[in-house]
C-alpha cells in the first residue's frame, strides 16, 4: 500500500515542530511569475472548500510551504502574494498565517550583528510576521562566520523573528563543525542537492543519525535526466511521470523535495505521488543511477 504523500503531508522536526513534506521551490523565478506560482499552490490547496479547522486538523490537508532565500530577491513576492490570498473574498476556505510555510536563507555569513540584521531584514521583505524556517545558505565565509551566523539564528529563534533555523550545503564536516559547538539550538533541516544522480549518501546517512531533516532541492534534476531509460521504464511501470518518480523517490527516502513550477498543472501533479509506491529493487536500480550530477553549486567541500 502506498504512503499517503502529498503537497501537504507533514514531517516532524527535531524541535517538536512539523512541515509540509513537499515544499514549493522558487529559485529563478521573479515578479510575477513567483506570485503567480505561490497563488496557484494556495488556491489547490483552498480549492479542497474545507472550512479552516477541517484543514489545519487534518495533517494530509495542511496548505503548501514556499521556499524562498535573500539570493532569489522573491522574499516580498512570496509573503505578499500570501497575504493578499488570506486577505481576500477567494480565501474560502479561512487559511491564516499560521497555516502557510514560508522558508528563508542567509544569503552569507559573517559577522554575528551582519547575520542578525540580515533575518530582521528577511522578516520585514516577507512581511509574514515571522519565518518558519531559516537557513544559513551555504558553508562558504569560514568557521567563525558559520558559527557567529547560527548564533544569530538562535537569537532570532528567542526573539521570535524565526520559528526552526536549519541550514544548506552543509557538508559532513560542517555539521560535525556545528554540533561540536553545542548549540542552544540543533539545526532541524540541512537543503542540499540530492536525487537519484547525485544521492550523496554520506550527508544524508549523518543527517538520518543526527536527526536533521534532508530537503532536496533539484529533485527533478533540472530536467537534465527526464528521458534517462531508467527514469522512462520505471515511470512507465508505475503509471506515472518523470517528475512525480523523481519526487517520490525523494520522499521514500524520508527527504523533503522542493519540486519548482510556475504552472498550475505541474504543481498538482508533482504533489499527486499518492498513488505508487516505488518497490525496493527499483528504488535500489534509481540509487545506482549515482553520476554525482551537480546541476548548480556545490559548497559541501567548502573550507
Amino acid at each position: 500500500m502506498a504512503h499517503p504523500f502529498s503537497l501537504t503531508s507533514r514531517v516532524k522536526l527535531v524541535n517538536g515542530l512539523s512541515m509540509p513534506s513537499i515544499h514549493l521551490g522558487v529559485y529563478l523565478t521573479a515578479g510575477q511569475e513567483t506570485s503567480s506560482a505561490v497563488q496557484l499552490a494556495i488556491e489547490r490547496t483552498n480549492d479542497l472548500s474545507l472550512p479552516c479547522q477541517e484543514v489545519t486538523a487534518n495533517p494530509a490537508l495542511d496548505p503548501f510551504s514556499f521556499d524562498s532565500a535573500q539570493m532569489y530577491r522573491n522574499e516580498n513576492e512570496v509573503g505578499s502574494t500570501i497575504l493578499k490570498f488570506l486577505s481576500s473574498q477567494g480565501n474560502t476556505s479561512g487559511l491564516k498565517r499560521e497555516d502557510i510555510h514560508f522558508t528563508s536563507k542567509l544569503a552569507s555569513n559573517s559577522s554575528y550583528e551582519s547575520a542578525r540584521r540580515s533575518i530582521k531584514q528577511s522578516v520585514q521583505q516577507c512581511g509574514l510576521g515571522y519565518i518558519d524556517l531559516f537557513l544559513l545558505h551555504s558553508p562558504y565565509g569560514g568557521k567563525a562566520a558559520r558559527l557567529a551566523s547560527w548564533k544569530a539564528v538562535e537569537d532570532a529563534i528567542a526573539d521570535g523573528e524565526v520559528k526552526t533555523g536549519g541550514v544548506s550545503n552543509y557538508g559532513v564536516k560542517h555539521l560535525q563543525e556545528l554540533l561540536a559547538s553545542k548549540p542552544r539550538v540543533l539545526p532541524a533541516v540541512n537543503q542540499i542537492e540530492v536525487h537519484p544522480f547525485n544521492t550523496r549518501t554520506e550527508i544524508t546517512s549523518f543527517c538520518a543519525e543526527h536527526d536533521i531533516i534532508v530537503e532536496a532541492y533539484a529533485p527533478l534534476v533540472r530536467a537534465l535526466r527526464m528521458k534517462h531509460e531508467v527514469i522512462v521504464l520505471l515511470s512507465n511501470k508505475y503509471s506515472c511521470t518523470p517528475a512525480q518518480l523523481l519526487v517520490r523517490w525523494s520522499l521514500q527516502h524520508g527527504y523533503v523535495p522542493l519540486p519548482k513550477s510556475a504552472t498550475k498543472s505541474r504543481i498538482a501533479t508533482n504533489g499527486s505521488v499518492s498513488g505508487f509506491e516505488i518497490d525496493s529493487a527499483d528504488m535500489k536500480q534509481m540509487d545506482a543511477l549515482d553520476e554525482y550530477l551537480v546541476t548548480d553549486w556545490d559548497p559541501v567541500d567548502a573550507d
